[in-house]
């Protein structure tokens, strides 16, 4: 509707939508399968058991609070996937351990500042925005051209936010624990969660004889020729070619590690088939994001959207009201790399204008992207349902972490 009301004809106006619905097919392959692998990876024994021996450690409640933003913050930063499926299972572990040695710790509010502290994934290995422009032949190439990843999350900028988010986690967690603590044992539904974990084949395996064929997939000497294949493949990559961290070469390495930590191609394949079934939405999503994205670069819907901010857009409001904005577009469209899909072309387009690099602006989209997530319940729903408890009990407590990523997301892009 806005793109026939600023004169494009009707026929142009398809036409642009048809041009975005399928430029990010590859895009969204990538997409599908970093979490899809993540899911994969975080289903190996290794990471549950590296969590259990964790959870032992800590003797004081600032050392619980501590190990278990450090851990969830780990994982984040490795892969946005394994945070979501893992920040509950942290929570339930280190609450009980807690509880076993008398230690005060609410359940819930541990439950959201491992939340709060999972933003920092946006800065990390798996972030869609700045992996997908730093892939050659990204669809904003001739626009914005490839942004190293020196320039975006491993900027000046971005490598002094993180640490200094994940201490003031730890710090408003210790400062702001609920007086009354409720344990996790008041949450039997949750304590079960750990007790129902068990290895991802152990339920498919065949009963009698095994065949040929099956004792092949349960042989861990089957995956070592595709598993050598895949190490040389990154070696070549970062040593010998020096080439940068891309989608393409996260996706290996996930691969890689799920293979091996998985030990056989029995479990990793049926870990793949309940991993696939999670992902199922976002095949589709990401075509209708780009059709969106095809009618703001491919018509004058960009620019409109542009000049409503020009009398207020200046090198320094330009990160503040880019957060603001993808803050708005993220209640609705819950996906980073879908946001940059839509927003990106514009975003570009208004850093040119103030005179300031795009990588800023992809880097205050990120800190708007998380703050949609933490203050909507899409993902505060997901991650209580992982735990077993009414995401209503914990949803308050998040919104103190949104506003402290907003704050120093916006402060650390704009004077950093």
């Amino acid at each position: 509707g806005l793109s026939l009301t600023l004169g494009t004809g009707l026929t142009a106006t398809m036409d642009a939508y048809y041009r975005g619905l399928w430029m990010l097919l590859q895009f969204t392959m990538q997409m599908t399968l970093i979490l899809v692998l993540s899911l994969i990876l975080g289903a190996t024994p290794t990471f549950k058991n590296a969590i259990i021996r964790l959870s032992r450690l800590p003797r004081t409640q600032g050392q619980v609070m501590t190990l278990a933003v450090l851990c969830g913050g780990v994982v984040a930063y490795l892969n946005w996937g394994l945070s979501i499926a893992l920040a509950p299972v942290i929570a339930i572990h280190f609450a009980t351990q807690a509880e076993r040695k008398g230690i005060t710790i609410d359940f819930l509010w541990l439950m959201s500042v491992l939340a709060g502290g999972g933003a920092i994934w946006q800065f990390g290995f798996s972030g869609s925005a700045p992996l997908l422009m730093a892939t050659p032949g990204n669809f904003l190439e001739q626009q914005a051209g490839v942004m190293p990843l020196t320039t975006t999350i491993w900027s000046p900028a971005a490598l002094i936010l993180v640490p200094s988010f994940m201490a003031a986690v730890v710090f408003v967690g210790v400062m702001f624990m609920p007086k009354t603590a409720r344990p996790v044992s008041e949450f039997p539904q949750a304590a079960k969660v750990v007790d129902d974990e068990r290895p991802a084949d152990v339920t498919d395996t065949p009963r009698g004889p095994l065949t040929f064929a099956q004792r092949l997939e349960h042989n861990p000497i089957v995956i070592v020729p595709l598993a050598l294949g895949l190490a040389g493949w990154l070696y070549h990559h970062f040593f010998v070619r020096n080439l940068s961290l891309d989608i393409n070469s996260v996706n290996t390495v996930v691969l890689l590690l799920g293979l091996v930590l998985h030990g056989n191609i029995h479990s990793f394949t049926r870990a793949t088939q309940r991993a696939v079934a999670l992902c199922w939405p976002i095949v589709v999503m990401y075509h209708v994001y780009a059709g969106l994205a095809g009618l703001i670069q491919y018509t004058p819907v960009g620019g409109f959207l542009v000049s409503i901010f020009d009398p207020v857009l200046t090198a320094y409001t330009y990160p503040l009201l880019i957060a603001l904005i993808s803050t708005a577009v993220a209640i609705f469209i819950p996906t980073s790399g879908g946001q940059w899909a839509i927003q990106g072309a514009v975003t570009v387009e208004a850093a040119e204008l103030v005179g300031v690099t795009a990588q800023r602006g992809l880097l205050a989209l990120s800190v708007g992207d998380h703050m949609g997530n933490l203050i909507t319940p899409f993902w505060a729903v997901i991650g209580a349902g992982i735990a077993r408890v009414d995401f209503r009990l914990m949803f308050g407590y998040r919104l103190i972490f949104a506003a402290l990523w907003f704050v120093m997301g916006v402060a650390a892009f704009t004077f950093l």
